[in-house]
C-alpha cells in the first residue's frame, strides 16, 4: 500500500497521514512514513519527541550525501541521474510507536542555483520507496501541487486529498485530482477535516463525487490539544482515531478490489 496525503497548508494532512500510519502499525505491519514538507512536523504527530526531531536532518539537506550519491560538487555540474538510494531508508530512518520516520524535506528553489542533484535524490528516494519496498508507505506531501509537477509520485497507489469544508479547499482537490490523473493515479480519494455539523457535511456531500469521498473527520479541541503539547493525535483523540479507522477500512477494501 503506497498512499500520498496531500492539500492545502493547515488542513489536517499531517494529522491524518500519522493517524493513518500508526493504525498499520498497530496492525503489526511494516509501516514507512515520509516527510515531504519543507515544514517537516510528521514527527511529532507520530510521537516523536522535538528532541529527537532536532537531531534529525532532511535528505536533501544532506550536501555531503548528496555529493557522493550523484556525484555532482561545486566543480563538477555532471551528475549521475540514478544513484543509489535503496539504504537511504533503513540507514536514516528512525523509529517510534512502529513507523519508521524518514524525513525527506523538499527542495528550495530560491536563489539556490542548479537543485538538480537534490531533485534527483528525492524523486528516486520516492521511486525506490514506492516500487521496490515491502512495507505500508505513507507520504505526507507538502501543501499545494508543487510534487505534482515534479512528477515525483506517478508510482503512487492512491492519493487522499485533505480538506476542510471551504471552497479553497475543493479547488486543491479539483486541481489535484486533474495533475494526478495525468500522471496515471487511479485513485485520488477524498477525506473531509475539521467537519463541524451536518451543514458541513452537506457542503463537502454538494462538491465531492460519491465515488471519491472516503469519509469525515470532524472536529476536535482533543486534536489541538495534542498539537499544543507536541503530542501524537493518536494519543488524544479516540473519536478522531476511530474515524480514521474507518476511512482506512475503506482503503484497503479499495485496494483488495
Amino acid at each position: 500500500m503506497k498512499i500520498a496525503v496531500t492539500g492545502k497548508g493547515g488542513v489536517g494532512k499531517t494529522t491524518f497521514a500519522a493517524t493513518l500510519a500508526r493504525l498499520y502499525a498497530e496492525e503489526g505491519r511494516p509501516v514507512l512514513a515520509a516527510d515531504v514538507d519543507p515544514d517537516a512536523n510528521l514527527g511529532l504527530a507520530l510521537g516523536f519527541s522535538e528532541e529527537e526531531l532536532e537531531k534529525i536532518v532532511p535528505i536533501t539537506k544532506m550536501r555531503k550525501l548528496i555529493e557522493e550519491r550523484t556525484g555532482a560538487n561545486a566543480d563538477n555540474t555532471f551528475y549521475r541521474i540514478n544513484p543509489k538510494v535503496s539504504d537511504i531508508p533503513d540507514t536514516y530512518g528512525r523509529m517510534c510507536n512502529g513507523v519508521k520516520l524518514l524525513v525527506l524535506g523538499t527542495v528550495d528553489t530560491a536563489g539556490s542555483g542548479c537543485v538538480c542533484p537534490e531533485h534527483v535524490m528525492l524523486k528516486r528516494i520516492i521511486n525506490n520507496l514506492v516500487l521496490h519496498r515491502e512495507d505500508v508507505v505513507i507520504l505526507d506531501m507538502e501543501a499545494g501541487l508543487e510534487h505534482l509537477g515534479r512528477g515525483t509520485t506517478s508510482g503512487m497507489d492512491q492519493f487522499v486529498v485533505v480538506i476542510e469544508p471551504g471552497a479553497r479547499s475543493i479547488q486543491t482537490y479539483t486541481n489535484v485530482k486533474r495533475l494526478a490523473t495525468e500522471l496515471g493515479v487511479k485513485q485520488v480519494r477524498v477525506v473531509a477535516n475539521k467537519v463541524r455539523d451536518e451543514k458541513d457535511e452537506a457542503f463537502i456531500r454538494a462538491k465531492i463525487p460519491e465515488a471519491d469521498l472516503l469519509g469525515f473527520v470532524h472536529y476536535s479541541s482533543d486534536i489541538i490539544d495534542a498539537d499544543r503539547n507536541g503530542s501524537s493525535p493518536f494519543d488524544y483523540s479516540k473519536a478522531a482515531v476511530e474515524e480514521i479507522r474507518k476511512i482506512k477500512e475503506i482503503i484497503d477494501r479499495t485496494q483488495a478490489e
